[in-house]
């Protein structure tokens, strides 16, 4: 098996009734896709073109949105063309190369975030220090690490785990995540450790993090006056909204590994699509609605077209 297995071929079993509702999926899924796509880089656009937007709070939200857009497609391709297929299967390496996205741009978007954390305590705690902290240079280091620490963690962890014997070529999931681990003979030592310390870097690390910036930023903003609460409250709410729904989609994917046989095909599906599904599409609508200067650009630029198209019209 070992002489074969780059050859060889998974097969995704976690699809529900999948002959019967195929073109009800395919078409669901696939305008989450053209919205995720849409969403995302819309506002990833305003901030481009916007000067004003091209601060490093901005820079690490469009970082984020890019970030999602990359995660999606890593999935939705697939798994579109898996509602249209006879056989829902993947290759061995392909499955090993979404599963090195996967849990790669997770990592990111936890170390975005801190990022994201660090600057808003810089903002609200150091104004007067703010623009020399929070330079170019900084900048570009904070995207650099979130992108590449993640990466490099995580390619150990496939290169680990591809040397690994597989007893079956059956995964009890729509995409190659977690519960890629059920298909090997044996689990091994060092694997499950690298995979704790690499979950500690990118993920436990950062949320610590993230929490002592933002328990600071709540103990300046209570001393100061009612604008230090107010710009606190404005810029710091959609980060911790964004932040708690991905580490309650993170648990997700850890539980369905835990429970394993012990959670129904139907609830597997349905937490795996609330990971894909639900976080790309609720970063850019937070972003759009709650963060105050790129709302301001998103109705100038739903005006602007209205106005076109009226035009046209006439």
């Amino acid at each position: 098996m070992d002489g074969k297995v780059n050859e060889s071929y998974i097969t995704l079993e976690g699809h529900v009734e999948l002959h019967t509702y195929r073109y009800l999926y395919f078409a669901v899924m696939l305008m989450a896709y053209v919205c995720i796509i849409i969403c995302n880089l819309t506002i990833v656009y305003l901030i481009w073109m916007h000067r004003n937007l091209h601060e490093p709070m901005y820079i690490f939200i469009a970082a984020l949105l890019l970030n999602s857009v990359v995660f999606s497609t890593n999935i939705y391709p697939k798994l579109l063309s898996d509602f249209l297929s006879e056989k829902q299967i993947i290759s061995y390496s392909a499955c090993y190369l979404q599963f090195f996205l996967f849990y790669s741009l997770s990592g990111s978007e936890f170390l975005l975030l801190a990022a994201m954390a660090y600057d808003r305590y810089v903002s609200i705690c150091k104004p007067l220090q703010y623009a020399t902290i929070m330079g170019r240079t900084t900048v570009c280091i904070f995207l650099s690490l979130a992108w590449l620490v993640p990466a490099c963690v995580t390619g150990v962890q496939v290169i680990l785990s591809s040397d690994m014997k597989l007893c079956k070529m059956n995964l009890n999931g729509i995409l190659c995540n977690n519960l890629i681990y059920n298909m090997y003979c044996v689990s091994s030592k060092v694997h499950i450790v690298f995979g704790a310390l690499s979950v500690a870097i990118t993920a436990f690390f950062s949320l610590l993090f993230i929490v002592f910036s933002y328990t600071r930023i709540l103990i300046i903003s209570f001393q100061s006056s009612k604008e230090v609460r107010k710009k606190a409250t404005q810029t710091c709410s959609p980060h911790l909204l964004v932040l708690i729904n991905f580490s309650c989609l993170c648990a997700f994917d850890v539980i369905i590994v835990r429970l394993g046989s012990n959670i129904t095909k139907l609830v597997r599906l349905v937490m795996t699509l609330q990971t894909v599904l639900y976080h790309p599409l609720f970063n850019p609508i937070i972003y759009g609605l709650k963060m105050k200067e790129i709302s301001k650009q998103l109705r100038r630029l739903f005006y602007r077209d209205k106005a076109i198209v009226v035009r046209l019209k006439h």
